[in-house]
C-alpha cells in the first residue's frame, strides 16, 4: 500500500481527481491510498466469488434486483474515506435513491448494499480494522473477508494461522462474526442458496 498524498483532502475533492490519476485507488482519512495491484491468484478467487454469487442471485429469485456493478465507491459516514470493494452486491431498488449513484456510481446509504466482500491481499490490516469499523458505523448489513491466503493477523486466523473466511452481520448495530475454514459450507444470512465451502473458494486461487 502506497500513500500517495500526506496533506488531507475531502471526499468531493478525491471524487473530481479520481477520474484523473489512473490506477486504483481509495481515500482513507482523507488521504489518497494506491491499492496494491492484485495478484493472480487474488484475482481468480474474486472471479469465482462472483459467478458463484450470481448464480446464487438467480436460485434465489433476485436477478436484475441484486446486482453485481463493475465499480463503485462507498462513501463511509463521516465522509473522510471511500473504498472500492472487491465484490459489492447492490440492491437496484434501493439504488435507485442514492443521490450520486447515476452520475458518479458513489454509494452513501446502507440499504443499497446487500453484501460487501473484500478479498484479503497484503493490506490486510485495512481489511479488518478500518474497513470493517467504517462498515459497520454507515450499517452495511453483511461484509465478507475472504483470507485465502492466511495473511491476516494470528488473532483472526488462529496459530498456526490458516485461511479462513469471516463473515460479519450487523446485529443491534454491531458485527458479529462467523468464520469457516477447510470443508465448512458457508452459511450466508442474506443469501441462503450460497452452498461453496470454504476450501472450494480458497482453491479456486
Amino acid at each position: 500500500m502506497i500513500k500517495t498524498l500526506t496533506k488531507p483532502i475531502t471526499f468531493d475533492d478525491f471524487i473530481a481527481q479520481y477520474p484523473n490519476i489512473g490506477g486504483r485507488y481509495e481515500l482513507h482519512d482523507g488521504i489518497i491510498v494506491e491499492m496494491p495491484k492484485p495478484k493472480g491468484q487474488h484475482s481468480t478467487v474474486t472471479g469465482f466469488l462472483i459467478e458463484e454469487l450470481i448464480l446464487t442471485i438467480i436460485q434465489m429469485g433476485k436477478r436484475g434486483i441484486w446486482t453485481i456493478p463493475r465499480e463503485s465507491i462507498v462513501k463511509s459516514s463521516n465522509a473522510k474515506s471511500g473504498y472500492e470493494p472487491d465484490i459489492i452486491v447492490i440492491d437496484q431498488k434501493a439504488i435507485a435513491t442514492e443521490p450520486r449513484w447515476a452520475s458518479e456510481s458513489i454509494i452513501e446509504c446502507a440499504e443499497s448494499v446487500k453484501l460487501i466482500v473484500e478479498v484479503v491481499s497484503t493490506n490486510w490490516r485495512d481489511d479488518y480494522f478500518k474497513k470493517r469499523a467504517d462498515y459497520e458505523e454507515l450499517g452495511i448489513a453483511e461484509y465478507w473477508i475472504v483470507d485465502y491466503a492466511a495473511l491476516g493477523g494470528r488473532n483472526f486466523l488462529g496459530n498456526p494461522k490458516e485461511p479462513k473466511l469471516s463473515i460479519y452481520q450487523l446485529i443491534d448495530g454491531e458485527y458479529q462474526v462467523q468464520q469457516f475454514s477447510g470443508d465448512d459450507i458457508i452459511i450466508s444470512p442474506t443469501f441462503s442458496a450460497f452452498h461453496q465451502t470454504a476450501n472450494q473458494i480458497f482453491q479456486a486461487g
